[in-house]
């Protein structure tokens, strides 16, 4: 019945003038961006991080959100009709996708893939609201010790299920925690590693390393791409609705999608990127010698469409009910809510009960919007897929610079956006995700807070970490989670989930 009664609270939230129209134009922006090749939901929620100090904080969050899950449709359009993933987790809707396209089935594959995701998602909002408010609950017994070791098992979540090298992931978390530790120190007032630029007293601006490495490093990465190469598959969508077979085969790699994603969406350094790489090796795996994959097969676009909006969805859970986000757009979103003045964990559905089932309530909406948007409408999304790159990125640069700038009216700001674009560009050539970076500058702090926090109670006492039970329990997941990832077999597995082609 409470259930009940904080939907209905949501609803109400959501289906105000205001609200709807911010989940329609994150929902737009969504699918222009997973459209458009090379801009991904984490480099536009980092370049729109500044308009939202206008912004309530609930139409703030619920536009970001659109932007999110939005990108996770528009991201299969460009894999399928033209082998480009508009992001990263339609990487493997493109194997299958795209041979469709080839195939002249390009129609079904995205009505496949439009209504597999919006299955998904309306699942997984489910999950969020059936879910979170016992998770809340789980979290008020957590104390800074519970926090530091919580935080400890993300971060090595987040190394274990990263794509590529663990050892270029681990680097990346700890140059995250590194860059964290610029600031001046809360307790004894002192500047550190600051070397005497007065703008680094107050630490490096989360929206300048966000929208420097994946803003401005997509965009110097993309423009080395050849865009020559791209064969636009626009003529061939002709019949959009799926044959029958297709519909047979489709329906149960979306439920197993779905569930799959709904539980990987919620560990750390999950979400729909994982989610989708696992749907797609274990659709592969079903079908067997039956299955066409790598030839179009169906099944190779639903299942892994499916599991990335699931994933993408569940993501949510940990941010809103610890604090803790998953990956590096539930980390764009933890800063949004810090920008808001709302501290991230469980008292957030106390405290704001009408963002947290509002924000819940505006994804039913925004999947709505999301097929309405996708599959009636597709010949504009086409249309935008044959403009060159080169008119674009002028624009988008300019944007970009406007918004750091506004942020404190401040030079550096800018000078240092550009830096961490080159470093970012840097992290594209030598094949490092930057996504832990982002992960470990968002919970660095956090982490040290708790720590001397946790050593403080127990006076020194570094024995509180083992002696509570709970935290003791985060610390030895997080270190069989390292033990298992370690073994050979295992680590094969893991080599061949994340294997693209």
């Amino acid at each position: 019945m409470d259930l009940l009664n904080n939907l209905a609270l949501g609803f109400g939230v959501a289906f105000t003038l205001q609200n709807l129209a911010y989940a329609f134009l994150g929902c737009i922006l969504g699918t222009l961006i997973g459209v458009l090749p090379g801009l991904g939901p984490v480099a536009t929620i980092a370049m729109l991080l500044p308009s939202i100090y206008a912004l309530d904080a609930t139409p703030a969050l619920i536009m970001l959100a659109g932007i999110y899950y939005g990108a996770q449709y528009g991201g299969s359009t460009t894999a399928i009709l033209i082998n480009v993933p508009g992001e990263s987790s339609s990487v493997v809707t493109a194997i299958d996708g795209y041979q469709m396209a080839r195939q002249g089935r390009a129609g079904p594959a995205l009505a496949a893939a439009g209504l597999g995701s919006f299955f998904a998602g309306c699942v997984g909002t489910i999950v969020i609201a059936a879910f979170a408010p016992p998770l809340t609950e789980l979290a008020f017994k957590f104390g800074p010790a519970e926090y530091f070791s919580l935080m400890v098992l993300g971060l090595i979540g987040a190394v274990v299920l990263a794509s590529g090298s663990l050892l270029k992931a681990i680097s990346m978390i700890i140059l995250g925690l590194l860059l964290a530790q610029i600031n001046t120190d809360v307790i004894s007032g002192t500047a550190r590693y600051s070397f005497d630029i007065p703008e680094l007293t107050d630490g490096i601006g989360f929206v300048t390393i966000a929208m420097g490495v994946f803003g401005f490093g997509e965009i110097i990465a993309n423009l080395g791409q050849p865009a020559e190469n791209r064969e636009v598959f626009t003529k061939d969508v002709k019949g959009l609705w799926p044959t029958r077979e297709d519909f047979k085969l489709a329906w149960p790699a979306v439920v197993r999608g779905t569930a799959l994603g709904s539980l990987l969406g919620v560990l750390p350094g999950g979400g729909a990127l994982l989610s989708s790489f696992a749907s797609y090796t274990m659709e592969k795996k079903m079908a067997g010698d039956k299955g066409r994959f790598g030839k179009g097969d169906i099944r190779g676009v639903a299942g892994p469409e499916s599991a990335n909006n699931a994933g993408a969805q569940t993501s949510f859970i940990p941010m809103l009910t610890l604090g803790i986000p998953p990956n590096a757009v539930m980390a764009l979103m933890v800063g949004a809510m810090t920008i808001k003045d709302i501290q991230p964990g469980p008292q957030v559905m106390t405290s704001n009960p009408t963002l947290f089932w509002g924000l819940i309530a505006s994804m039913w909406v925004g999947n709505l919007m999301l097929v309405i948007l996708n599959l009636p409408m597709i010949g504009i999304w086409i249309k935008l897929l044959t403009v060159p790159y080169r008119y674009l990125f002028p624009a988008i640069t300019l944007f970009c610079c406007i918004g750091v700038y506004t942020l404190n009216n401040n030079n550096f700001d800018v000078y240092m956006t550009a830096a961490f674009a080159v470093i970012g560009y840097i992290f594209y050539k030598l094949s490092c995700e930057a996504a832990p970076l982002l992960l470990g500058f968002i919970l660095g702090p956090m982490m040290e807070e708790n720590l001397r926090r946790a050593l403080l109670l127990s006076r020194g006492d570094w024995s509180t970490f083992v002696t509570r039970p709970l935290s003791a329990g985060l610390l030895l997941a997080a270190v069989a989670m390292i033990v298992i990832v370690m073994l050979p077999s295992i680590k094969k597995k893991r080599e061949d989930a994340f294997q693209e082609d």
